[in-house]
């Protein structure tokens, strides 16, 4: 074969090679472009398939929170000493106002147990009517709290204090529900309901009627305890709406003589507040109804934001912005107190169960708002076959929950002063008023950091000689707490000595002390002593 053949069979070989090349990549080119197209078509798909996995997730969850919820709204209600339907309400404007305002995305709002005793208070002392103009100003001052940034100011406050004002709560619940549970009347304060129970054990002994509203009671107790222990798949329904159903399915069989919830309608409950209203609060005493006002607002701000934290630990979704959840609860509270329902919070029991239903939205705790409102509009007359002995006993249970019984231990061995706090604040709940045992406490808790954090150090270094003069260095915090430690160190000091007081290593020196010091220094100067004081530059 010659050279001029050979080069033409390589033309031809190389070019066979590009024509391959160039086919291959045009058929890889066409598959990468119908991957592409096939990829672009799955996209939507996989977004709908999630969509519609959220939906479903979050209406799950909110059946679960709806089922959780009505008994508890209804028991508050009657415990609190107004229409049952009243707890509906805030529980339905908890779901469709708060629900869909920023803040939290997973916590439900509703009534709480923790305002039953001074929802109960106010309403004995001013009225039923009374009440929508306590909630609807809390909600307003709510709102201007969380527009002026006031949200994450409520994590400053002392645990002791927060854990003991639910204790002394669930105390006072519990005292006070225990004569609902033997459908009796409590008399009323925290000490009468205590003093009165004595008295309330022998009536019970001797009614057939009160012993068989107590034994349904108990029953709900029981069942309310041991639920957590029944297998998972008796679970699905929770604990509070198994034990009424169970209870009010024994009244209904049995013909059983106990009180069962009043029932006036979702429209006949609802009583906006009116001018009237507002003249019989400043007839019955302007200071208790700010002070009324005042300790809703700051336990429902305080209750509400301590749940959002809770509910962040549970879920690894959006954390809470606390000046918005602030600003949310203040818009629902207002909501509230314009119609005269409850007070709402965040409810720790409600959020804690949505979470662990599998909600992933906000979309969860609206619809369980949209739930109570059918709810309420169509069988409203099924909460008149609900014993109220048996409500007493899940808020009995609840109040329970409130105390702290295994932090108390704890709290006690490595933090003596904030267990203490911790007691006191109940017992003060307990025997004065809600307001006034969480500023009792709060008090407590500033003076315990003042005492703290005022640690000052004196050391009196003498001369070589009784010429030389006498050093005395004070150093730390001087304020008026440790004053007398101070001046009984100063005032066994030698009178005809030269002393030296050197105050720079001082960190801070409140008014009180530096007059203090000075008026000593004055004094000694004219006991033939001589007094040298070196101060800190300003």
């Amino acid at each position: 074969m010659s050279t001029a053949d050979t080069r033409k069979r390589g033309h031809r070989e190389r070019g066979s090679i590009h024509r391959e090349n160039s086919e291959r990549g045009n058929s890889e080119l066409g598959n990468s472009d119908r991957g592409n197209r096939g990829r672009h078509r799955r996209a939507p798909q996989r977004a709908e398939r999630a969509s519609a996995s959220t939906l479903r997730a979050d209406l799950t969850a909110s059946v679960v929170v709806f089922l959780v919820a009505l008994p508890l709204c209804v028991g508050v209600a009657v415990a609190s000493g107004v229409p049952a339907e009243l707890g509906l309400v805030t529980g339905i404007v908890g779901g469709l106002v708060t629900g869909l305002l920023p803040g939290s995305s997973l916590q439900v709002s509703g009534p709480a147990a923790g305002l039953t005793v001074l929802v109960l208070e106010a309403v004995t002392e001013f009225g039923l009517g009374a009440l929508g103009v306590f909630v609807l100003i809390a909600g307003v001052l709510q709102l201007v709290m969380g527009a002026l940034k006031f949200g994450r100011w409520f994590r400053a406050i002392s645990i002791a204090v927060v854990e003991g004002m639910l204790a002394g709560i669930g105390l006072v619940l519990i005292a006070g529900q225990l004569y609902a549970m033997a459908d009796a009347k409590a008399p009323g304060s925290g000490p009468a309901n205590l003093a009165g129970l004595p008295e309330l054990v022998v009536r019970t002994a001797r009614s057939p009627e009160a012993l068989a509203a107590f034994a349904l009671a108990a029953v709900t107790v029981a069942l309310m305890a041991l639920w957590k222990h029944l297998p998972p798949k008796v679970r699905v329904v929770p604990a509070p709406l198994a034990a009424v159903a169970l209870t009010t399915t024994a009244v209904a069989l049995f013909r059983l003589p106990v009180k069962r919830v009043d029932v006036q309608g979702l429209l006949g409950a609802i009583r906006p507040p009116s001018l009237d209203d507002l003249g019989g609060i400043m007839d019955a005493g302007v200071v208790g109804a700010i002070g009324t006002v005042v300790a809703i607002t700051l336990i429902a701000s305080a209750e509400s934001l301590f749940s959002a934290a809770a509910v962040d630990r549970l879920h690894s979704g959006p954390g809470t912005h606390y000046d918005k959840e602030l600003m949310a609860q203040g818009a629902g509270n207002a909501v509230c107190g314009a119609l005269g329902a409850l007070p709402m919070t965040a409810v720790i029991v409600r959020s804690s169960a949505n979470v662990q239903a599998g909600a992933r939205t906000k979309a969860s705790r609206v619809l369980h708002g949209v739930w109570l409102l059918l709810f309420a509009a169509l069988l409203p007359a099924a909460l008149g076959l609900i014993p109220v002995a048996s409500l007493a006993g899940i808020l009995v249970f609840s109040g329970w929950k409130l105390i702290p019984l295994k932090e108390l231990g704890p709290l006690w061995r490595e933090h003596r002063g904030e267990a203490l706090i911790l007691v006191a604040t109940a017992v003060a709940i307990i025997a004065t008023s809600m307001f006034e045992g969480v500023l009792a406490g709060l008090l407590l808790a500033v003076a315990k950091t003042a005492w703290e954090t005022s640690h000052v150090h004196v050391d009196v270094e003498d001369g070589v000689d009784r010429n030389s003069p006498l050093r005395v260095v004070v150093s730390g915090n001087a304020t008026f707490l440790r004053l007398p430690r101070i001046l009984d160190t100063l005032e066994k000091l030698p009178k005809d000595r030269h002393i030296e007081l050197d105050l720079l290593g001082l960190r801070h020196l409140d008014h009180a002390c530096s007059t203090a010091l000075s008026n000593w220094a004055d004094r000694h100067n004219k006991e033939e002593g001589a007094t040298r004081v070196l101060m800190p530059a300003a």
